[in-house]
């Protein structure tokens, strides 16, 4: 039970106390904020995204001015007329009216596919060399020497 205020504070409810049901202590965070555990599987992924981005972006960080990459969980459940079979793993929209080009990578069908940390992101570079071969009109080979060799 919750003791009520002393009279004379200038109010009449109770005591506000902090959780601490059955003794075991006030409840806090496990981690702190700034240890590495602490970063949910999206923004683990998300810098995986970054990563292959930068060494991509060296070599043709001109033809890619204005080019968004964006991650989304899933991709939308109508697939494109030119995807036939399977889940896509990343889309490429190109440049319109006022709006660059964008690369799309889908999180959660990249993390399906990949057996570990390592695996998940040499397939994340993989789609986005391909990716922007694709926007590019290039081959993957042509952006990315090392592509598919699962070492950069």
């Amino acid at each position: 039970m919750i003791p009520p205020r002393a009279p004379g504070l200038g109010t009449d409810g109770p005591v506000p106390r902090r959780r601490d049901r059955r003794g075991r202590g006030i409840r806090g965070p496990l981690l702190p904020p700034s240890a590495p555990a602490n970063r949910t599987r999206a923004e683990r992924f998300d810098d995986v995204v970054l990563d292959a981005v930068e060494l991509v972006e060296r070599r043709w960080a001109k033809q890619l001015r204005g080019t968004e990459f964006a991650v989304e969980d899933v991709p939308p459940s109508d697939p494109a007329p030119w995807e036939d079979g399977g889940v896509p793993l990343g889309r490429t929209f190109p440049a319109e009216a006022g709006r660059g080009a964008r690369v799309v990578l889908y999180r959660r069908p990249l993390e399906a596919r990949a057996v570990d940390a390592e695996d998940l992101d040499d397939l994340v570079h993989d789609v986005v060399v391909e990716q922007v071969a694709h926007l590019l009109a290039r081959s993957p080979e042509e952006i990315d020497p090392g592509y598919g060799d699962g070492g950069r």
